[in-house]
């Protein structure tokens, strides 16, 4: 049976009955990461011993009767636990049918969602219902290792950065309003550099609410330079469980040629070593393309997962008429040659 939830406490409680989660199931993120135009729903299913919780936030469609449902920016897809049994020899047919009934009494024509690197059995959950993808990678130290264990697998001119930082940089947690609010600043002077889509603006809201959340754990790392105190660059890292995300992080451009968000990263690989986490997820490139990005997050682990897209098309047919619909709004506009999803935002020009 699927119910769905709304509600925060009722949320919450539904995905603390599975046990295991990471910060992007949370009522409290979907609600501070949804646009205008979206609402978080989780959905909620039950069969026997079986619990699935799958996350989304649904949109509606212009000029129609319809909508689509996407994930946070993140990573997400269905969480399950089935009592007594593994959750790779669950039977998904029922929880298959149930789905594609909701999605298809509601209006829903597509569906799209990243799955979660560290929550293995989600392929399975999924089977036949869409499509994954794995269009790339994200990187992963894998904290379980020593330390120095760990260390050995960054490149040569890391160590050496890394080394020489530490002698000459201090590192310290936000705790004032005036270091968020510099962080905040440098974090947008970075998307600016990267002409990076409006979607990444966060407002400053997002931000502050993020520190004060109850349900996981933020730490709002700085970088500054000792001698003056100037701070220089800082990442924000989100602890839940046995993960920690690198989040988001910012430097100032004068800065760019010394780096401090690799200095950041290796001091939280060794503080969450200690406090017993197992993942530190780096996350991947633009796109989870293999670019610069990537390439400064492989430069700490060798230890990649695959990045994972769930794309569902519940009504081919209706999907296809407003794939078309758009065309003809715009006879100069093309699909791509792109893994864009839904085509008829990627032809609305809106984000998917």
């Amino acid at each position: 049976m699927i119910e769905i939830i709304t509600d925060r406490e009722e949320w919450n409680r539904f995905i603390k009955l599975i046990g295991h989660f990471d910060f992007y199931y949370s009522y409290y993120y979907h609600l501070l990461s949804k646009q205008a135009n979206e609402k978080p729903i989780l959905i909620a299913y039950r069969e026997a011993d079986v619990l699935i919780a799958l996350p989304l936030l649904l949109r509606d469609i212009k000029g129609t009767s319809y909508s689509d449902a996407t994930s946070v920016y993140g990573y997400a897809g269905p969480l399950c636990k089935i009592k007594g049994k593994k959750t790779s020899t669950f039977d998904n047919g029922n929880f298959k049918n149930q789905l594609q009934l909701f999605l298809r009494e509601n209006k829903i024509v597509s569906v799209f969602t990243r799955l979660h690197p560290f929550i293995d059995y989600q392929e399975n959950i999924l089977k036949n219902i869409g499509s994954i993808t794995s269009p790339g990678n994200v990187v992963n130290i894998d904290l379980t290792l020593p330390i120095d264990i760990q260390r050995q697998q960054y490149n040569k001119r890391l160590k050496t950065y890394v080394n020489k930082a530490r002698r000459v940089y201090t590192i310290i947690e936000a705790n004032n309003e005036r270091q968020i609010e510099e962080f905040i600043e440098m974090y947008y002077e970075n998307m600016r550099r990267l002409d990076a889509n409006e979607y990444y603006f966060f407002d400053k809201r997002y931000f502050y609410q993020l520190m004060i959340s109850s349900f996981f754990k933020v730490e709002l790392m700085l970088c500054s330079n000792s001698e003056t105190g100037e701070l220089i660059g800082g990442a924000m890292f989100i602890k839940t469980g046995n993960i920690v995300q690198y989040h988001l992080s910012g430097c100032k451009e004068d800065y760019l040629h010394l780096n401090p968000i690799k200095l950041l990263i290796d001091e939280m690989r060794l503080r969450a070593t200690e406090q017993g986490y197992t993942y530190f997820n780096l996350g991947g490139g633009l796109g989870v393309n293999e670019d610069s990005l990537f390439r400064f997050k492989a430069s700490f682990s060798n230890d990649y997962r695959p990045a994972k897209f769930w794309k569902y098309v519940v009504n081919q047919e209706v999907y296809d008429e407003l794939v078309d619909g758009t065309k003809k709004d715009d006879s100069e506009k093309e699909l791509e040659t792109t893994n864009f999803f839904p085509a008829y935002r990627q032809l609305a020009k809106e984000d998917s």
